[in-house]
């Protein structure tokens, strides 16, 4: 099959509340930018695919009003993922790889702030035995924290330190929402949320979009001279009832880095959709990055996009890799309570 290279990437500047802005005008800007970044317009483009979610915007169909942020007329070959667009990457790798189209376009967009996450997220769980409890979000993530903690796999200071180090290079990330510095005094006096998890160990509540191209071999040197190859892609989920699992691990994660073979590689970045502190030193051991220059956005603790964020943790990759003209990158995206869905996404720039 045909290998596949991210060539272009732009990220909306992430809003704690848009406002009238509504989704079109969201995502327009960002899908914009990169056509005009590689020279391209809609007409270059052989297959469309978006993330969203339809209950962040309270209508059936939502996402098809998005569509008016790009050209569809004459028609085009389009296709949606109510998930994060890292899952709208995936599929349109397939696509690519497959032979039926040879360039991509993905975007992601959200608004949270219109309605309450805590109830929207609570409809992604099992509609028999835990979504009429209405588990809040931050709640179920403080439930794996303290399994991390009880099991010394994590310490209180590995989760204040993941909060101050996102600060530090939100600072330097012009589209982060958080950039303001962190001291150990003010996040030892935040309030808990839900323990051990305090407010500022939480993501706050973004508003936003981002866009994506990808092309196969023979186009994307059409594009750039810095074509960046996704040289290894997948994604496995767990079980949906927490009462199975062992929060303390995550067989989904260990699977792809065996299937990826991703031990034997040295990375020089990476970029972990880790949407609670305790997450980040979690994955820096599972996937062994313990010495590797990690979420140098910020991540999603200064920023987080509902449906994008996991695209953006590719994103960003992507930008570390060109800019600083690196070899290896490592990004993640997850979906569901507790790092339940995750995919593992191996970049490589060819010298």
């Amino acid at each position: 099959m045909k290998k596949v290279a991210i060539v272009g990437y732009a990220q909306h500047k992430i809003l704690p509340n848009a406002g009238a802005l509504n989704e079109v005008e969201l995502i327009m800007p960002v899908v914009h930018k990169v056509f005009a970044d590689l020279g391209i317009s809609q007409d270059d483009i052989g297959f469309t695919c978006s993330g969203s979610c339809d209950y962040l915007q309270g209508a059936a169909f939502a996402f098809v009003e998005g569509l008016s942020a790009i050209q569809t007329y004459p028609p085009i070959k389009e296709s949606h993922v109510e998930m994060d667009a890292a899952w709208a990457l995936y599929e349109s790798i397939l696509k690519v790889k497959m032979g039926d189209a040879d360039t991509a376009l993905i975007y992601g967009f959200g608004k949270s702030s219109p309605g309450n996450l805590d109830s929207i997220i609570s409809l992604q769980m099992d509609p028999y035995y835990i979504a009429p409890l209405w588990p809040d979000r931050i709640s179920l993530a403080a439930l794996q924290a303290q399994v991390l903690l009880q099991n010394n796999i994590i310490s209180p200071d590995d989760m204040m330190a993941a909060v101050l180090e996102a600060r530090q290079h939100g600072a330097s990330n012009l589209n982060a929402l958080l950039t303001d510095l962190l001291t150990e005094d003010l996040y030892g006096s935040d309030a808990f949320k839900s323990s051990p998890l305090r407010g500022l160990d939480c993501p706050p509540i973004s508003d936003g979009a981002s866009a994506m191209i990808i092309a196969s071999e023979e186009k994307a040197f059409e594009y750039t001279d810095n074509p960046i190859w996704i040289e290894g892609i997948d994604h496995r989920i767990e079980s949906s009832n927490l009462g199975s699992r062992d929060l303390a691990t995550s067989p989904s994660i260990e699977s792809s880095v065996q299937h990826l073979q991703l031990k034997k590689v040295h990375f020089d970045v990476a970029e972990l959709h880790t949407q609670f502190s305790h997450e980040l030193p979690f994955l820096r051991k599972l996937l062994n990055l313990t010495n590797v220059p990690t979420n140098l956005s910020g991540g999603p603790l200064v920023g987080n996009v509902m449906m994008c964020a996991g695209l953006d943790a590719i994103g960003k990759t992507f930008e570390a890799m060109v800019n600083d003209q690196l070899t290896h990158g490592l990004a993640h995206a997850t979906s569901g309570p507790c790092l339940q869905h995750n995919m593992i996404v191996h970049l490589e720039r060819h010298s």
